[in-house]
């Protein structure tokens, strides 16, 4: 076990790797893994509110519009989602090699990264362009469908951006720079909110473009989040030495297949937990109006919470990646439990709130005039109690994966995941819902017994890690 190991010096220049030399004491370690998850959670939180800003101001247009805009926002984000995947791989490569100082590594598995991200966006093109076909065919209305189709005709080019953002924000998450990447999507995220009210209404002289004005509105913001950190990726005197855009084109095939062997499985991942949530909206509906948007509220508030565990995910990955890229194993091991411990701590902070202010949180969302907000509210505090329990079953099974990835572990993590969210979580859902008779209550204890045993799963799989062999070679 190496516990003093310093950074490599070579042609590209000395090793100024995050936490290279003696190992660090768990203070230390907790405090470098909060000052990197501020600005990813910061980041997550601006992501969402530019989502909600979008479905708001479509929402003014009235309810076609809406439904039109809810189903190519929704499309555009499992397609982009996926591409995430990608994105999150780049994590463990390029702290890898942070961590054993190899400069020329880290570059190479961000520009590949990129390469990855921008084939991906490509070959998606073509699905989204024939969103309009693609919902006719599924069932819906030909008037909502040609809506869709309109606002993915001119939304859909953002994709390259957006993925773009990610690749970089990858980049900067490594080399500890996410702060950058919080600032910059702050600034998309109140650009896009005033285009969003300029151009869906013809403000200030502009025309009034309705929907399709929210996706010019999106394309502008991300394509002006991509040039603010291409710049100062390319300009900043700090990152001169890892020259990523010097000799762009030339391909680095290994980090190239190694992006996309670690990427699908995490994308799958996603996907499958973004199903999952997909799914139980769709159960809800058949129990009634009232239990949909009772769960629909509860679903935002978990959404919003969840966000910080998943920051603190990205987190995990850099951290334990710079120690498993310099074969630190007791630092691994120490940055690993504080990102689990403050993910727990994290959670349990999120659970008391959902359990000792359900009503004040719920009413947020509700105009108390309406004749059926008190039947909302009422079938909603149950969802909100439950979503305490798996609240913290969300945050433990998220961070363990960000640990894994962390290893370059990620194909047996996405097994993890399908088997316990579709085979556990999705089954348990339904039984105790329309067979045991439990209501939504029922649903969102499937929910959290799926999420309980991904979380177990994935625990269980790093605390042994040794048996795994995941320390030696990853997997």
């Amino acid at each position: 076990m190496q516990t003093n190991v310093p950074g490599r010096s070579g042609k590209d220049g000395p090793s100024h790797a995050i936490g290279l030399g003696p190992v660090q004491s768990w203070l230390r370690h907790g405090g470098a893994t909060i000052v990197l998850a501020v600005p990813l959670i910061g980041a997550q939180l601006a992501q969402m509110t530019m989502n909600v800003t979008d479905t708001v101001m479509i929402g003014w247009l009235g309810a076609t519009e809406l439904a039109a805009g809810v189903l190519a926002t929704q499309a555009f984000f499992i397609v982009y989602i996926f591409g995430a995947g990608f994105a999150q791989a780049v994590l463990p490569l390029a702290a890898g090699a942070e961590g054993r100082g190899d400069v020329r590594d880290v570059r190479r598995s961000i520009r590949m990264g990129l390469w990855v991200l921008v084939l991906y966006g490509a070959i998606v093109m073509v699905p989204l362009w024939y969103t309009e076909a693609i919902l006719v065919a599924l069932g819906q209305e030909p008037e909502i469908s040609a809506l869709a189709g309109a606002y993915m005709r001119v939304a859909q080019w953002s994709m390259f951006p957006a993925l773009l953002v990610l690749g970089l924000r990858s980049y900067l998450t490594v080399v500890n720079r996410a702060y950058l990447v919080l600032a910059v999507i702050i600034v998309g995220a109140f650009g896009n909110a005033g285009l969003n009210y300029v151009l869906i209404f013809g403000h200030y002289g502009a025309p009034a473009l309705g929907i399709v004005g929210a996706a010019v509105a999106t394309l502008v913001s991300n394509l002006l989040m991509a040039a603010l950190l291409a710049a100062y990726t390319a300009m900043a005197p700090s990152l001169r030495r890892y020259e990523l855009y010097a000799r762009f084109w030339r391909p680095d095939w290994a980090d190239f297949f190694e992006v996309l062997r670690l990427g699908w499985p995490i994308g799958a991942t996603i996907i499958a937990e973004v199903g999952l949530f997909a799914a139980s909206s769709i159960m809800m509906g058949w129990l009634g109006t009232i239990p949909l948007a009772a769960h629909g509220i509860a679903l935002q508030i978990a959404s919003i919470a969840f966000m910080v565990p998943l920051g603190l995910s990205s987190a995990a990955t850099v951290r334990v990646g710079l120690a498993f890229g310099r074969g630190d194993h007791r630092d691994l091991d120490r940055a690993a439990g504080v990102a689990l411990v403050i993910g727990t701590l994290i959670a349990v902070g999120g659970a008391c709130l959902f359990w000792f202010w359900p009503q004040e949180l719920i009413s947020l969302y509700l105009d108390r005039g309406n004749a059926n907000a008190e039947a909302v509210l009422a079938y909603g505090v149950p969802l909100l109690l439950v979503a305490a329990v798996f609240q913290i079953a969300d945050a433990l099974q998220v961070v363990a994966a960000g640990i894994l990835r962390g290893v370059k572990d990620t194909r047996t993590p996405m097994l993890i995941a399908l088997f316990s969210y579709w085979l556990v979580g999705m089954p348990v859902a339904y039984l105790l819902t329309f067979v045991a008779g439990w209501d939504g209550q029922g649903l969102w204890w499937g929910l959290a017994f799926g999420l309980s045993t991904a979380a177990l799963l994935l625990n269980g799989r790093f605390l042994l890690r040794d048996r795994y062999g995941l320390l030696a070679t990853g997997s």
